[in-house]
């Protein structure tokens, strides 16, 4: 079960500690998404210490919050978490797309105890979120279902099949929150395939909208505090974020999206985390 004692403050460090084991764990891989996983990792710490409903003990519990990442790419911010709230030792994060490792490119539930499904392709994830989310109705179970999509996938036509379905079946237990970072691998998303105006767009299927700064925790706790309310619609939390947040060098530059830092570029982005 998760615990509700840390403050923003602690949460803040927490999340600064996370930025460090992400530059460190693509690092050590020499493979990875730095930019979408620095632009993640709050939400992501805001949700496991503060709302998701999880054993680490015991990742199959049956009465468990569902999360999936739908942008799987920035699995090193999941990874981060998990080893935080205790899934695996801390030293496993070095193991990052290693042969034989758990902790592969992108979230393998086979490998890993505490991963629901398997993504890396993109724009999936929303369905498989409201096919738990239905189960859920069906069983009269009280779980959630929460997941993290990107922005670059909310341009993949299967998103926009389960934002239309997940209105009908009134799945107020379905928290979809979208990592607006306005960056994919090809460039800015607002140029490659412009999605806006998003909230308009959502609200128009059905959903309830939310938009928060993705950067400010005590902002985030409140929307999805908002968003544990039932009402017959699902829940979408639309988060502004900054792509490779926490390192200057690497903030809304795309170059970042999945290029892995050489030891001194390491070690400067570091050190801008720590004294940030």
């Amino acid at each position: 079960m998760p615990t509700a004692t840390q403050s923003p403050t602690d949460l803040k460090a927490l999340a600064r500690d996370m930025r460090v084991d992400i530059i460190r764990m693509i690092e050590a891989a020499g493979n990875g998404h730095p930019g979408g996983s620095l632009s993640v990792i709050d939400i992501l710490t805001v949700l496991y210490w503060k709302f998701l409903k999880h054993d680490p003990k015991n990742p199959d519990w049956a009465d468990r919050d569902r999360f999936i990442l739908s942008k799987g790419h920035a699995c090193p911010a999941l990874y981060a978490v998990m080893s935080k709230r205790g899934y695996f030792p801390h030293d496993e994060l070095l193991t990052l797309r290693k042969l034989g490792s758990p902790l592969q490119g992108h979230p393998d539930r086979m490998r890993l105890p505490g991963i629901e499904f398997s993504t890396g392709s993109l724009g999936q994830g929303l369905s498989v979120a409201v096919g738990m989310a239905i189960a859920a109705k069906m069983d009269k179970k009280s779980w959630k279902t929460y997941v993290v999509l990107g922005d670059g996938e909310m341009q993949e036509g299967q998103n926009w099949e389960a934002f239309m379905s997940a209105p009908k079946w009134k799945l107020d237990n379905l928290v979809m929150i979208l990592d607006h970072n306005n960056g994919q691998i090809d460039g800015p998303v607002d140029q490659v395939m412009d999605i806006e105006p998003l909230g308009d767009k959502l609200r128009a299927f059905g959903w309830n909208v939310q938009m928060v700064d993705g950067h400010d925790l005590a902002a985030v706790e409140k929307v999805l505090a908002n968003a544990q309310q039932a009402g017959g619609k699902p829940h979408a939390i639309v988060a502004k974020t900054i792509k490779g947040k926490g390192v200057s060098f690497m903030e809304n530059n795309i170059a970042w999206h999945g290029n892995a830092p050489k030891k001194e570029d390491a070690d400067k982005a570091v050190k801008e985390i720590l004294n940030g």
